[in-house]
């Protein structure tokens, strides 16, 4: 384990709460010390459910390490099971009371409850959250679904003349990136294409839904760093085919939906017919020509990063020049992506490697995390989060997919607009001290009836170059940046002058390019020409 000030994955009992909480009457009694009940407030903080998760903890203190915390553990498994009376139950440790080595899952057994009780061996010190989830998830679907399992070898028959097909829908949890709307829309999808939901799994299901797993014709892997171990052993028991394609941007959608029309034998031509997607235009109209050729940096969870690099360089022509995850566990599927764009992928779960990454591609655009959001924000580059780790505000009361064509919206307004807003903020500030046009002028449309306005006190003089917040005043003393061991490198005031007149959001590149330039011709000083011929060097 690692010490560190953020982290992209809790420990793996994290990923076994968004199982729990994402199914109903299903319970977790949870083995662990009183601190690590802070886990709740993911759930009702973060991703503002109304309800606490269906989690029981045995919070032992310091002085009941003395006495029989196994005891403890079946009282409370006890208790849990009257109070709730769930269908199943899950049973574990946290990373704290793993050290402890009571074995929930035997005491459990030995209680004898009439419901099945599950027990889930999660190594806290060698894996995360996300696998906690996987592993949770295919140990409920292999316990509940098992029990109708059929004879070894089995062999699906083919449906009867005029029957629908039917699909399973897996992966989504709670605490998940857009996973309640992603459902929604992949299920609306589905439903066009004439095919019939029988479960969808594990978010909003019962323990009882689980059991009829197999009887779907096959399934539909939305997340496969959720869902793939549980699918992978459904297609060995029951022969269930399973998706392999995330609908993610409208290119992978279409790619699904053949995908999906050839594991039915449905015909997709209807659905193609009548995509509901807006963004294909709107990448060619002529307010998004200008994204043409942005660099962009991506990083997240492997399905999520992925996709979002296929979006960013087929459909919005952005160039992606980062492309990383911190999902270990796939870590072979994102260097295989990272090939498609000629850069080597960034494999970690450090956000200060990340963040040394993004200051040294300077990128126009970063995609990722929360804590990318954060790492952008420090360095004044857009950002948008695709992937979870996410905080409150990705968690909206709107419809706000990412999956389907209505997704491949959403990514469009996502994706573009903190880079249209940000040309609109440099347009304001560019004419905010013009005369014709700042705050206390009168209105254009009144010509000259009007009394013209003085600028109020407080604005600068017509001439005035707008002042930013990384850019000195023009006349103001040079900025001193260190060059070389030689001494520091200088901004002459006219440079500093021109440099305030290009866009807030590439402003800073275009100083750190030219002060890289500076540095690298041991120049003492950067004056508008040192500028324009950094910008040509770098435009080559």
């Amino acid at each position: 384990m690692q010490l560190t000030l953020w982290t992209y994955e809790g420990p793996p009992h994290i990923g076994a709460m968004r199982i729990a909480t994402a199914m109903d009457g299903l319970h977790y009694v949870l083995h662990a010390p009183q601190g690590d009940t802070y886990a709740d407030l993911l759930f009702t903080m973060i991703e503002r459910r109304d309800k606490r998760p269906p989690v029981t903890y045995t919070t032992f203190q310091a002085r009941d390490l003395g006495s029989d915390t196994a005891e403890l553990f079946k009282t409370t498994a006890l208790d849990a099971y009257e109070r709730f009376k769930p269908e199943a139950m899950i049973v574990g440790a946290s990373c704290t009371a793993e050290l402890i080595q009571d074995d929930p899952g035997g005491l459990a057994k030995a209680l004898a409850l009439p419901i099945p009780v599950i027990p889930l061996e999660l190594p806290a010190y060698q894996k995360k959250e996300n696998w906690g989830a996987a592993e949770t998830f295919y140990q409920i679907v292999r316990a509940l679904a098992g029990a109708h399992a059929p004879a070894p070898g089995f062999k699906r028959t083919a449906r009867l003349d005029g029957a629908s097909p039917t699909c399973n829908i897996l992966g989504a949890t709670a605490l998940g990136f857009r996973h309640r709307d992603d459902v929604q829309e992949i299920s609306k999808l589905l439903t066009s294409m004439g095919i019939t939901v029988n479960v969808v799994a594990p978010y909003g299901c019962r323990p009882s839904d689980i059991a009829r797993l197999g009887e779907a014709d096959f399934n539909v892997v939305l997340y496969p760093e959720i869902a793939g171990q549980a699918a992978q052993w459904l297609k060995r028991t029951f022969d269930q085919p399973f998706t392999k394609v995330i609908p993610i941007g409208v290119g992978a959608t279409r790619d699904f939906i053949a995908e999906v029309a050839g594991i039915t034998g449905v015909d997709p031509a209807p659905v193609f017919a009548q995509p509901d997607a807006r963004s294909p235009w709107y990448t060619r109209s002529v307010d998004s020509t200008y994204l043409t050729g942005k660099r962009v940096f991506i990083f997240g969870d492997a399905s999520h990063a992925i996709a979002a690099a296929r979006v960013a360089s087929k459909e919005l022509g952005f160039t992606v020049v980062g492309l990383g995850t911190y999902s270990r566990e796939f870590a072979r599927d994102v260097r295989e992506a990272a090939k498609l764009y000629g850069i080597e992928a960034l494999i970690t779960d450090d956000y200060l490697d990340v963040e040394q990454a993004v200051q040294a591609l300077n990128p126009e655009l970063v995609l990722g995390t929360q804590m990318e959001r954060h790492i952008a924000k420090r360095l004044g580059v857009p950002c948008a989060v695709i992937s979870a780790p996410v905080h409150v505000q990705d968690f909206p009361a709107r419809y706000s997919p990412q999956m389907g064509f209505e997704g491949a919206n959403v990514l469009f307004d996502t994706w573009v607009h903190p880079l249209m807003m940000g040309l609109e903020e440099h347009l304001l500030a560019m004419f905010r001290n013009d005369f014709e046009f700042h705050d206390a002028a009168a209105p254009s449309h009144l010509g000259k009836s009007a009394a013209p306005a003085k600028p109020p006190a407080h604005q600068a003089p017509p001439d005035a170059q707008p002042v930013f917040a990384d850019t000195p005043q023009a006349g103001a003393s040079i900025t001193p940046v260190e060059a070389d061991a030689s001494g520091p490198v200088i901004w002459l005031a006219e440079a500093e002058k021109e440099l305030g007149k290009i866009p807030f959001f590439v402003r800073g590149k275009a100083r750190r390019n030219t002060e890289r330039y500076a540095a690298d011709l041991k120049l003492k000083s950067i004056s508008i020409e040192t500028l324009y011929d950094a910008k040509a060097h770098f435009s080559r």
